[in-house]
Parts: structure tokens; sequence; C-alpha cells
């Protein structure tokens, strides 16, 4: 999640999907993203086994900056906000 396009990235795991994202983008989760107005979902990736999802999470969050502007850019590379897209 950011506040906008190269903006503060924030990097997390849910098993709740649309709903923690609803959340954050409320205000109602009290941390990071509520500190900082993040309530853009510009990346996200699905997998089936919450490990593997861990894993994938620190690969990325151990990226450099422009690594993850250059991950988030290849499926979306206007930054639009994917919450509705995971909603469906």
């Amino acid at each position: 999640m950011t506040n906008k396009p190269y903006g503060i990235l924030y990097i997390g795991v849910t098993g709740k999907g649309p709903l923690r994202i609803y959340e954050h983008k409320q205000g109602i989760v009290e941390g990071f993203t509520k500190k900082y107005n993040l309530k853009r979902l510009v990346y996200y990736e699905a997998h089936e086994q919450i490990e593997d999802a861990i894993h994938r999470e620190k690969q990325i969050k151990n990226l450099v900056r422009r690594k993850k502007f250059a991950l988030i850019e290849s499926i979306n590379p206007k930054w639009r906000d994917l919450y509705n897209d995971i909603c469906r």
C-alpha cells in the first residue's frame, strides 16, 4: 500500500484479503498505514499457503526501493488503486 506513486510503501501479509485492505483504507487499523495515510493498494500477490506468502513478503521487503517500484510497475504502471479489482 502507498499514499501516492513513488511514495511511502507498506508491505504486508493477510489472510483476510479485501476486508483487511478496507480496514487500512478506512483507518481502522492502528499502525504504520494509518500513521502515514497509506490507502492505495498498488500491488498484490495471491498465495495458496500462508508460509509462501510470508516468504514472498520477506523477499519483497528486502528489495531496494527502485526494485520495489519496478515490481509495482510491472503490473500497475499507472499506480492505480487495485482495491476494486480484488473485491470482484
